[in-house]
């Protein structure tokens, strides 16, 4: 870690946490929506809608503070990219959640429970980790986890496609079902470059 003579703000690394658990609050959503009757998604999607709202208000905060601050924790890029990284999971997810009401999905394909499974785990890992942004310890399982998530989730996205694609469903259907999973493949995506970017904070403070 390198010493430093001057102080630092210190109010980013809180702003990260409650941005991150809000993260997981939308990842929560998701499956909830895999369980609900169709009537009820649109509810659902007005609390995602919220969710993101919130994510939207944690964002400005973080650019507001690294305006106005002289001395930052680490670069400043990297606190907008990682700002603005947490900030993509968050609009991927509730993008998703309302294509499946706009496009009245009766049923989602299979496949689908497994990428929010991904998602969900992604989730709670990154809201983990954020705290541990103080000190940089116990990182490096957390992006080489992220990492492994993002390519299963690759895994899970091919054979969605494949699926959608194998005749069963009418054109119209397919181009709604495939914005869906493409848009939660995205998300997963989102994830790993957070992950990528705690990785290159942590190799410069080192």
């Amino acid at each position: 870690m390198r010493f430093r003579l001057t102080p630092r703000e210190t109010s980013f690394y809180d702003m990260f946490a409650a941005s991150a658990d809000n993260i997981v609050t939308g990842s929560k959503l998701l499956m909830e929506l895999l369980g609900a009757d169709p009537s009820a998604r649109a509810e659902i999607a007005e609390r995602m809608r919220a969710a993101e709202h919130a994510g939207d208000d944690a964002t400005h905060a973080i650019f507001h503070q690294l305006n106005s601050s002289f001395i930052t924790p680490f670069d400043r890029e990297d606190i907008y990219t990682l700002a603005g990284s947490l900030d993509d999971i968050m609009d991927f997810m509730e993008e998703a959640v309302d294509l499946v009401v706009l496009y009245q999905i009766d049923q989602l394909p299979k496949g689908v429970e497994q990428q929010i499974e991904v998602l969900h785990r992604a989730a709670e890992l990154t809201a983990e980790a954020m705290p541990n942004l103080r000190t940089m310890d116990n990182l490096t399982e957390y992006w080489i986890e992220v990492n492994r998530l993002e390519n299963q989730a690759d895994q899970i996205h091919r054979k969605l496609l494949a699926h959608l694609f194998n005749g069963k469903y009418d054109a119209i259907e397919v181009l709604k079902l495939k914005q869906i999973v493409d848009v939660l493949e995205e998300a997963a995506d989102a994830f790993e470059h957070v992950a990528n970017t705690v990785e290159t904070i942590a190799v410069k403070e080192s």
